[in-house]
């Protein structure tokens, strides 16, 4: 079978998903395609939030799409909204409700007009020169071709970009580790008051920003147990490489998503150690919920209710594209004349081989700007990627993975693919003025 769209999107997590949005706001005919039954990417299937952060400071510089996307979900009781991290880590957190994440995403490809194909797997790619004409992709049915004018890969993994014969990067320079994955956890039947008790009887015993912050914020963020913690660890208790339990509140009470669970020195994109990964993951996952019930205030009668569909992943593979975003560009806010997103996240390395993990912050209300040739693919003329496997070193993309900087970025693809597929011109001919005006007529922020 084959089938013909303007533009298509692989990978239908939330970054995926503002390209998609943005592109048909362009008037572009849009594809998503999404190797799971819903939207939202680590989100809905890896228990992964809350998003954090949409802030610098004070200012917030990650608008437009995303933001409509948490209206759309306060208008529905399924987030509170931007509020404030207990833990001061980010300049703000934005805890939602995954399910009805899953529902709103829905609603947004209908009301924009884009399809989207669900339980489709990426398994082939046609180049000819530096052009992508068609992919193939694997569904109930068999094998179905896609033909397509512009093609945005929001796989993670870079996925589309490998097959198709990018030239990619994985990991650290120094050795090709990944950061760790993580089987986040969503534990149900905690008792907040009694936590928020403990965390105020012995503040040292936790990472909090400070015990006002406790009464200020209507959900916590916090990293803490750490006494208990390493008790467990010594008496052998708890094998996860980690020094601290990293909790944060959802929408609903009583429920926490734990970040805690940490799987070293295996690739995401090997599949035997992916599939160790899922089963090691999982390990820690009960042998955490056992050491909560029996070890710490306010979860003696804690539920886990489940682990997500696969493990989370921090990273993999990135693309080379016509600039590749350091950490010196982030922490120095070089200023780019092709800047298309804004971000406020630290530079955040969860140690790929142990239990450190590695931050280095931005000064109070500093932002870093992404450019557009950081999603342009070096040697490919109508393919961007969005998301974390955008061109970057290890130590940048440790900053820019975050789910509202993806987002951003994401909606600043999906506004070029838009323009390029609807004028018939390649990615790098795209006048960078008419992509700003356009931007800016969808309220995103870019400089």
């Amino acid at each position: 079978m084959s089938q013909k769209n303007s533009w298509d999107v692989v990978g239908g997590g939330v970054s995926g998903c503002m390209a998609a949005f943005a592109a048909a706001k362009q008037g572009a005919d849009t594809l998503i395609i999404e190797r799971y039954g819903f939207l939202g990417g680590a989100l809905t299937n890896s228990g992964v939030g809350p998003m954090m952060t949409f802030h610098a400071g004070a200012r917030q510089v990650v608008t437009g799409l995303p933001q409509e996307l948490v209206d759309r979900l306060s208008d529905k009781n399924a987030s509170v909204g931007h509020i404030e991290d207990t833990t001061s880590y980010a300049s703000s957190v934005t805890p939602f409700d995954a399910e009805v994440l899953k529902l709103v995403l829905d609603e947004m490809a209908l009301d924009y007009g884009v399809d989207v194909l669900f339980h489709a797997t990426l398994s082939g790619v046609r180049r000819t020169g530096d052009s992508i004409s068609s992919i193939t992709v694997q569904t109930r049915s068999g094998a179905l071709e896609i033909q397509g004018k512009i093609f945005i890969d929001a796989t993670g993994d870079a996925a589309l970009s490998f097959e198709a014969g990018a030239d990619v990067r994985i990991g650290r320079s120094s050795d090709g580790l990944c950061q760790p994955m993580t089987a986040n956890m969503k534990v149900a039947g905690v008792d907040i008051k009694r936590l928020k008790d403990e965390i105020r009887n012995n503040p040292e015993n936790f990472n909090v920003k400070d015990l006002s912050s406790l009464d200020r914020s209507p959900k916590l963020s916090v990293a803490g147990f750490v006494r208990e913690f390493n008790r467990a660890k010594q008496d052998g208790k708890i094998t996860t490489e980690r020094e601290d339990v990293l909790l944060f509140e959802t929408v609903n009470p009583g429920e926490v998503i734990l970040n805690t669970t940490r799987v070293i020195r295996l690739s995401p994109v090997e599949p035997w150690d992916l599939s160790k990964a899922e089963y090691e993951g999982r390990r820690q996952a009960f042998e955490l919920i056992n050491f909560l019930r029996s070890s710490c205030a306010g979860f003696e009668n804690a539920v886990l209710l489940s682990t997500g569909v696969q493990i989370g992943v921090r990273e993999s593979r990135r693309v080379v594209g016509d600039y590749v975003l350091t950490a010196d560009d982030l922490l120095k806010s070089v200023k780019f004349t092709d800047s298309i997103a804004l971000g406020g996240y630290p530079i955040d390395i969860h140690n790929p081989t142990g239990a450190e993990t590695a931050t280095t912050h931005l000064k109070p209300g500093q932002f870093y700007y992404i450019p557009f040739r950081s999603i342009t693919v070096k040697g490919f003329s109508n393919l961007m990627v969005c998301g974390r496997c955008i061109s970057t070193t290890h130590e940048a993309g440790a900053a820019i993975r975050v789910t509202p900087i993806v987002m951003a970025i994401g909606q600043a693809a999906g506004v070029a693919a838009g323009i390029c597929s609807v004028s018939g011109i390649p990615v790098r001919a795209l006048d960078y003025e008419r992509l700003k005006e356009s931007l800016t007529a969808i309220n995103a922020t870019f400089e």
